[in-house]
């Protein structure tokens, strides 16, 4: 009788679950042993884990607001901003200072070397013009740009939030000349009948030069005279490279040489075709230019040792005799 009724308990719990009238508490499932969950545990911390783990989210995007860190929000400058760029003479320099949570504070641009201040928010505070502050309403990114740079406007630029203590961002702007320059400068030597080869270099130009001309001692050299041997190659670049070369040197080869480039300020050297002397025994005249012949260097160390033995002998008499400058002058009575 008991199990008959048991049985059709059973069977109305059954149905009423089916139905969805009754909840049936199911037994929670087995935990596993502790030093597996340990395991586990170490796994996700530690990242040794078998398995791939997460990426943690960035703090803030350079776009957007992203993630905030906890507690009050305090300004911060973006390490994505450049600390470093270059410009060439009379071009337009850009520096960026990016500033996210801003608040109700400004941000001001301060010249370095004279600490003085270039703009404040929006507002440009220097009076020199080529300087201007550029910012947008929506973004974070306050630009100081610099227009018709000059090599004098070289160094170090401070971005600053207006807050205690003052938080500071520094940029280094390079402004770079064009110039040409010769290798070798100011003196090169050659022997008689060897090869003359120089080699001008053009750099930090925004294109390279139309074109290279060559002078010696005033006048353009003329790759197409009787002489012959004269070669002049140029290889553009971001560093333009111009060769001039003059083959079987001789002694009227020697002179002044300049290189013009058509974008930048020339650059001279001076070439010295040796006839058979050495270039420690050629001294250049500061009043006349000219060089010293062998000859000329002999006579004048001739002239130099009779002097030092001339000295020396003055300075024998002397310990000698007693005789010489500030000597006791005796008188007899």
């Amino acid at each position: 009788m008991w199990s008959s009724r048991v049985t059709v308990a059973l069977t109305l719990i059954t149905t009423a679950a089916a139905a969805g009238v009754v909840t049936v508490p199911r037994p929670p499932p087995p935990r596993p042993p502790l030093d597996t969950r340990l395991s586990e545990e170490s796994g996700r911390l530690g990242g040794s884990s078998s398995r791939p783990v997460a990426p943690i989210e960035p703090l803030m995007e350079l776009g957007g607001g992203g993630l905030a860190p906890p507690g009050p929000l305090q300004p911060v400058f973006d390490e994505a901003a450049p600390r470093r760029v270059s410009s060439l003479t009379g071009g337009t320099a850009y520096l960026h200072c990016v500033v996210h949570h801003l608040g109700g504070g400004s941000v001001s641009w301060i010249r370095r070397r004279d600490l003085h201040i270039l703009t404040v928010g929006t507002y440009t505070y220097t009076t020199d013009q080529r300087f201007e502050a550029v910012h947008a309403a929506a973004s974070r990114d306050w630009i100081l740009k610099l227009r018709y740079a000059q090599e004098r406007d070289s160094g170090l630029y401070d971005c600053q939030v207006s807050r205690r203590p003052v938080l500071t961002f520094s940029v280094r702007l390079d402004v770079y000349a064009p110039r040409a320059s010769i290798v070798g400068a100011p003196d090169m030597h050659v022997d008689r009948g060897s090869t003359i080869n120089l080699t001008c270099t053009v750099s930090h130009t925004p294109e390279p030069p139309a074109y290279i001309f060559w002078y010696h001692n005033g006048q353009v050299v003329n790759y197409e005279s009787e002489r012959g041997g004269v070669t002049v190659v140029t290889e553009r670049g971001n560093t333009t490279r111009g060769f001039l070369l003059i083959q079987d040197a001789r002694p009227r080869d020697s002179g002044n040489y300049t290189c013009a480039p058509s974008n930048t300020a020339p650059s001279a050297l001076r070439v010295h075709v040796l006839n058979g002397e050495t270039p420690a025994a050629m001294q250049t005249n500061g009043a006349g230019g000219g060089v010293l012949n062998p000859h000329q260097s002999s006579q004048a160390y001739l002239r130099t040792s009779i002097l030092i033995l001339a000295l020396f002998h003055l300075l024998v008499r002397v310990a000698l005799t007693g005789d010489g400058p500030g000597s006791p002058i005796s008188v007899d009575t």
